[in-house]
């Protein structure tokens, strides 16, 4: 639940160390259904960003028709936050997006680029999930641009820069309940080829069903870091964890460091119990270049949303630890 001005104030003592490279923050979980100001049945995942000094989270949310929408929270702190009175985006009316938007939007990823908030979700409907692609100034006015994929394909993550000329993304084309990372390049962000696969599932590890990108990749000088979410199947049913990996900056197609372990994996209660327990789900991290430090924002449970730090420099290291694996 969001906290108020006195609870846990941040500063040493805050961050709880444990068994996993992601510290959680003692005050989790940020926001719940009780901190939504309008009807809503629960509360998922959310991409995040700065924008004139405060910290803003694009929340999903599902509305009590089941149908997942966009709210907006925002804050001075990146700790607590409040969310805007109205949804800022919801299943368009207007056509091609009404027709493939029907069922909802889902877990958006916000990549700033060229002075313009990108917004990369997963607009579904009764023909699949498939990407689709908005962006905004100001957080106030949200303009689709286009449908950018066709179904089944989700986990689309924009990259912050042009590479070699061409915008970059990842995403997450489905072959039955399996799921790869991979990536495809464009010279107008609206149509998209020269796809090729970048990392796949590990048969005999945590990501061995299903893995797909999670925040947008950070650009570090060692590679590309790219926080991705992987899904391993139970007799009690999937766990979702996250992982970390580190792409070439000239053809970030090429792993060049891949964590073995998770870095994030279901332990608390608020991330084992919920409407779909035992997740951590991640569309969104902030890197304070200042401090070295990452925030992650993550989707527990899909229930409530929460937030991780990390140090940059223990992700990379992660990446390229003697017991990793390609």
């Amino acid at each position: 639940m969001a906290k108020t001005a006195g609870d846990n104030p941040i500063g040493e003592g805050t961050r709880v160390v444990g068994r996993d490279v992601i510290h959680r923050w003692e005050g989790n979980p940020i926001l719940a259904l009780e901190d939504i100001p309008f009807p809503c049945n629960t509360v998922f995942n959310a991409g995040a960003t700065m924008h004139n000094g405060q910290y803003l989270l694009l929340i999903r949310v599902e509305d009590q028709r089941g149908k997942s929408i966009f709210a907006l929270a925002r804050s001075e702190d990146g700790y607590r936050f409040v969310v805007d009175p109205e949804p800022v985006m919801t299943p368009s009316n207007e056509e091609p997006f009404a027709t493939y938007e029907f069922c909802g939007i889902e877990d958006p990823r916000i990549t700033f680029m060229d002075d313009t908030y990108y917004i990369m979700y997963t607009a579904y409907s009764h023909y699949g999930p498939m990407l689709a692609l908005a962006k905004t100034d100001d957080f106030v006015r949200f303009e689709r641009i286009a449908l950018i994929s066709q179904p089944v394909n989700k986990d689309g993550a924009l990259f912050p820069r042009k590479i070699n000329g061409q915008y970059c993304r990842f995403d997450r084309p489905n072959v039955g309940s399996s799921g790869n990372i991979w990536i495809s390049y464009s010279s107008d962000l609206i149509h998209w080829g020269q796809s090729e696969i970048v990392m796949t599932t590990r048969p005999d590890h945590w990501d061995c069903v299903r893995i797909g990108a999670s925040a947008p990749p950070i650009e570090t000088d060692q590679g590309w870091l790219e926080i991705y979410h992987g899904v391993k199947e139970t007799a009690a049913g999937p766990i979702y964890r996250l992982g970390v990996v580190m792409l070439d900056l000239d053809d970030p197609a090429k792993v060049i460091g891949r964590a073995a372990i998770p870095i994030l994996t279901p332990r608390e209660y608020y991330e084992r119990v919920g409407d779909i327990g035992n997740v951590v789900f991640s569309c969104g991290a902030i890197l304070d270049k200042s401090s070295g430090e990452v925030r992650i924002y993550y989707g527990a449970a899909d229930t409530c949303i929460c937030i991780g730090t990390a140090k940059l420099e223990a992700l990379i290291t992660r990446c390229f630890e003697q017991e990793n694996t390609p």
